[in-house]
Formats: structure tokens, C-alpha cells, sequence
């Protein structure tokens, strides 16, 4: 028995099947509904965000034998031949592998004849940035004066490498990434229907591994069904996926309150029986830290789903807010970093020495006793020679002019400038 996959069963057949893209939904339910129909139609975005899917639905509109309309009956022949893509008036191009100007010229020579079967003749080119200098040539002639019995559906992840002189010619609609919340409770009403039992936290796992794509959701939640046995929970989401349970998350956040190196070290080197997408822990921790700064900022903020409300509490009460953007900016760097040290297990421990290396206040304490402190040791001082800088009790703030000098007089960049940018300057020594 062939199984029919859930991308492809649940497929969007009209506007009020779709999800999300609501903008999209309206514009074109409206140029139906007064027959301001433009010959030519660019539908960008991400993969998955349904540009085909909007560009076949179209072409049922254009052609149901109810007439054009927004809601195509989805039971004529046409609409059903369209659904099925056997419907011949609807010609499907991928770009990507006919990119050569002959192919383009015999896709277009018969554009000037009659449809076979349906209202109107529709071009639907997926991939069309991957079409030849020459190739988009030969479509801006056409796309210039079209037959009045034709529609051009053009769809492109890279709107960036299409002609201006292309462009120009067509109505443009960028399609939005998903939010989680709106996949995972897409996701929710499918494996209902399918009588699949899932927990919640699997279902947001999968929302957040999306990335913005629906198709890519229901791709993986084929995927999970099989690893899971038939079902959705959170632990084999997090074993398929390689997320951590985000106690782990909070317990590094922890530890950087306290100024524990030693448990934040220890906390890390935990996380690696579970064999971590580490690159993904700190976007974890990160996103953590985004609450614990609403928090700080607005005191009635009460988060989300994500972290436990009072977990957020308790870190924004622990941490300095100084500490916490310090902190969300060494994650989001590291996590780029990541992709460039040899080992990332390394690499991520080393983000976290970072966090503890770099703090503005607080003077938290490192492995062998020394205090950390944001302007580090005085230049020309030899390595770990110099004591901990010690702000006096009665003196002010220093001018920020004279930090910012100093670091421009340093030959320093990338994250350790931007670490020593958001650092203080606490005391100045020598001729700086």
C-alpha cells in the first residue's frame, strides 16, 4: 500500500486551506473578484512558504469551469486535472534544470495558440533566478507583450538575480517565514485528523526546527512518526533532532549568575552524552536571554511557553542587565563562530569563557581565582601578570570618550571589539 506523504496530502487546494500569508491571500482574492487579473505573478520567499502551492491554486482560479473566481469549486475537471498536474494547459517548469535558451525558446512557442482545455494558457517556472542571461532574453519578449489568453506564475527563492527589466514586468509578492506558534498549532489540527497521538513539547520542537517552512514541518514530522514508532514525543523529537531539554539551558544561565565557571564548565561538558547541536544550545540560551530582558524592561512580561515564567523571574532578578546583553551578544557571535573552529564542543566552551571573561561588573570569578573584569589587563603588561583592576569606592564614572579612544588605540576586532565596545571603563593607567 503506498503512503502518501503529509506534505503532500495536506497541500493547500484553495485560499482558505492556506496558512498564514494573509497579505498574499487578500491581494489576489481581490484581483480575482474584479477581474484585474495581471498577466505576470513573481512569488518569492523561503522554501516551503508555499510559492508553488499559491501559483497552482491560482491557475485553478483562472481556469474552473465555474468561471474566474477566488474560491475555485475543486470539483470540475479542471480543478481536479490541475490538482492531480495532469491538466495541460498549466505548463510547469523547473528552471533549474531547463536554464539553456533553447529551452525556453520551445516552452514559449506555442504560447501565441489557444489553450487545449481551459480559460487560460498558465507558464508556471519554479527556480525561474536559475534561467540563463540569454533564457530570461527570450521570456522579457513574451513577458512584454503577452497573448491575452496567457498567465505567467513565476516563483524564485533569489528575486536578487532576476533582471530589472523582469521584475518590472510583473506584480511582485514576497511570502512571509511561518511563525512557530502558527505551524505548531497547523501542525496540531493535522495529527489530530490523523489520529497520531503527540505530546506539545514535540509538536513546538518540530515548529521551531521548521525554521518558518511548512513544508518543511510536515517533512519532519513523517520523519518522527517513523523514529517515534507511530507517535510524537518530546524525547525522541529532541534525540532526532539533537535538542537538549532546556533545564540545561537554565542551568547555564544560572551559572553565569552566579559567576560559577566551574559549574558552567561542568554544565557544558554534561551536554555532550546527548551529542548537541551546540550551534542550537546557544540560540537556546540566547533566546532565553531574550525573555530575562523583557522581563527586566517590562515587569509584567510573562514569557511564554518556551521558559517557565518564575525561571525568568529568577534570572532577571540575578542578572545585570549590562550581564545579559553582554551575554546574548557573545551567544549570537559564537553561534556564527561555531562554523569555524575545529572542534565545536571547544568552540562552545570557549563562548562561555567569553561571557565570564568579558563582564562589565560584578568581578566574577575564573578558573585559578582570578577576577574577571571588562577592561582586562593594562597593555604592554605581560600575560596574567596584571592584578585585577579595582575600582575605588569614591570614585565617578570615567568619560567614555577616553574608552573609546582606547579602543580605537587597540589593535583588536571583530567579537573582542564588539565585547570591549559594551564593556566599562573603570580605571585608566599610564599614558592611556
Amino acid at each position: 500500500m503506498s503512503y502518501l506523504a503529509l506534505a503532500r496530502k495536506w497541500r493547500p487546494r484553495s485560499f482558505a486551506e492556506l496558512v498564514g500569508q494573509e497579505h498574499v491571500r487578500v491581494a489576489l482574492g481581490n484581483a480575482l473578484t474584479q477581474g484585474r487579473v495581471h498577466h505576470a505573478f513573481l512569488f518569492t520567499g523561503t522554501r516551503g512558504v508555499g510559492k508553488t502551492t499559491i501559483a497552482r491554486i491560482l491557475a485553478k482560479c483562472l481556469n474552473c469551469e465555474t468561471g474566474v473566481t477566488a474560491t475555485p469549486c475543486g470539483k470540475c475537471a479542471a480543478c481536479r486535472e490541475i490538482d492531480e498536474g495532469r491538466f495541460v494547459d498549466l505548463l510547469e517548469v523547473d528552471a533549474a534544470s531547463r536554464t539553456k535558451v533553447d529551452d525556453t525558446r520551445e516552452l514559449l512557442e506555442n504560447v501565441q495558440y489557444a489553450p487545449t482545455r481551459g480559460r487560460y494558457k498558465v507558464y508556471l517556472v519554479d527556480e525561474v533566478h536559475m534561467l540563463s542571461t540569454h533564457s530570461f532574453n527570450a521570456l522579457l519578449k513574451t513577458l512584454e507583450e503577452p497573448p491575452p489568453h496567457v498567465k505567467f506564475l513565476l516563483a524564485t527563492t533569489d528575486p536578487q538575480k532576476l533582471p530589472v527589466t523582469v521584475l518590472s514586468r510583473c506584480l511582485q509578492f514576497n511570502l512571509k517565514r511561518l511563525p512557530v506558534a502558527l505551524i505548531g498549532e497547523h501542525l496540531g489540527k493535522i495529527l489530530a485528523a490523523e489520529k497520531i497521538d503527540a505530546e506539545p513539547g514535540a509538536i513546538r520542537l518540530v515548529a521551531q526546527a521548521a525554521d518558518g517552512s511548512m513544508r518543511d514541518a510536515l517533512s519532519l514530522t513523517d520523519q518522527l512518526i517513523a523514529f517515534g514508532g507511530g507517535k510524537l514525543d518530546e524525547t525522541s523529537a529532541r534525540g532526532m533532532l539533537g535538542t537538549i531539554d532546556r533545564a540545561h539551558v537554565v542551568r547555564l544561565a544560572r551559572a553565569l549568575a552566579g559567576g560559577d565557571a566551574g559549574q558552567l564548565l561542568a554544565t557544558a561538558r554534561e551536554l555532550e552524552e546527548f551529542s548537541p547541536d551546540y550551534q542550537q544550545v546557544l540560540e537556546d540560551l540566547a533566546v532565553l536571554l531574550t525573555r530575562v530582558a523583557l522581563r527586566q524592561l517590562v515587569p509584567g512580561y510573562e514569557g511564554d511557553e518556551m521558559f517557565d515564567p518564575a525561571i525568568v523571574s529568577e534570572l532577571a532578578s540575578a542578572l545585570g542587565a549590562e550581564d545579559v546583553q553582554l551575554y546574548y551578544q557573545t551567544a549570537i557571535l559564537g553561534r556564527r563562530d561555531l562554523d569555524l573552529v575545529p572542534d565545536k564542543r571547544s568552540g562552545f566552551e570557549m563562548t562561555l569563557v567569553r561571557m565570564l571573561a568579558f563582564r562589565p561588573a560584578g568581578g566574577a570569578a575564573l578558573p585559578g581565582g582570578t577576577a574577571a573584569r571588562g577592561a582586562g589587563a593594562a597593555p604592554g603588561s605581560p600575560a596574567g601578570a596584571a592584578a585585577p583592576i579595582v575600582r575605588p569606592a569614591a570614585a565617578g564614572p570615567i568619560d567614555p570618550v577616553q574608552w573609546a579612544r582606547v579602543i580605537g588605540d587597540l589593535e583588536i576586532s571583530g567579537a573582542a571589539r564588539e565585547l570591549a565596545s559594551n564593556c566599562a571603563l573603570l580605571e585608566h593607567r599610564g599614558n592611556l
